[in-house]
């Protein structure tokens, strides 16, 4: 199964802001929660800020480790 979780980020001052707007099943449905999003207070002023990507459940997507500096 694919699902197609929405997001909105912009940069602040001392870090990015990235919010979830919510995970949907099509890609369809996805554009329309951001189209009703970009009316919205904030977003409406950041329109470039909207990213969306097609991810397969069951899947693991981040396969490395980490390291934090």
């Amino acid at each position: 199964m694919i699902v197609f979780p929405l997001w909105h980020g912009h940069d602040l001052k001392y870090m990015d802001d990235y919010k979830l707007i919510g995970i949907y099943s099509t890609e369809e449905a996805a554009k329309a929660a951001q189209r009703r999003a970009s009316e919205q207070p904030g977003f409406r002023d950041h329109l470039d800020g909207f990213f969306m990507e097609a991810y397969e459940v069951d899947k693991d997507h981040w396969t490395e480790g980490f390291v934090t500096e």
